[in-house]
């Protein structure tokens, strides 16, 4: 199978975009941690797919503060049962919110043991989103409240819950 990746420019620098022809499998952040590591294989250069014209135009909308529906995009994100439930809650928050990422466990589990047990482990989920902005990790916080740990730095992440705050 082939895989293929494009690039667009944005308010949080240059992303990188990957698909597998017909979905988004990929946006990652230039510098972000794991950039690329989902793919299984070689990303070759092919910006006129369909899906990155409607993904350009729903970041694009983004940017503007125009709120676009993740379920605008074919979205099919490379990872293991757990992370994929994981990222599935993540489409779940909602535009200009934020969760912990206890609040993420315990959707997985009414049981608030294994959900307290669980949360390390969605940290790494989330650390892992291979679909950063449009499948919204940056929604996720400390149990605090404060800013933890965002692949593509805590700048970014901070920018773009702004943005969704100020809409």
């Amino acid at each position: 199978m082939d895989f293929y990746k494009t690039t667009y420019k944005s308010p949080v620098g240059l992303l990188t975009l990957a698909s597998d022809g017909e979905h988004l499998i990929g946006l990652w952040l230039d510098g972000q941690k794991y950039h690329g590591q989902s793919v299984p294989g070689a990303l070759i250069e092919q910006g006129d797919l369909t899906v990155f014209d409607r993904t350009k135009e729903w970041l694009d909308r983004y940017f503007a503060g125009k709120k676009p529906q993740i379920s605008e995009l074919p979205i099919a994100p490379i990872g293991t049962p757990f992370r994929k439930a994981v990222w599935q809650i993540l489409c779940d928050i909602p535009y200009g919110a934020v969760v912990t990422y206890g609040h993420v466990a315990r959707c997985l589990t009414d049981d608030e043991l294994k959900a307290r047990k669980l949360s390390r482990a969605v940290g790494g989920a989330v650390g892992h989103n291979p679909i950063s902005i449009i499948v919204p990790c940056h929604r996720v916080v400390g149990s605090n409240g404060k800013l933890t740990g965002y692949a593509g730095g805590l700048e970014r992440k901070q920018f773009l819950l702004e943005l969704e705050k100020d809409e």
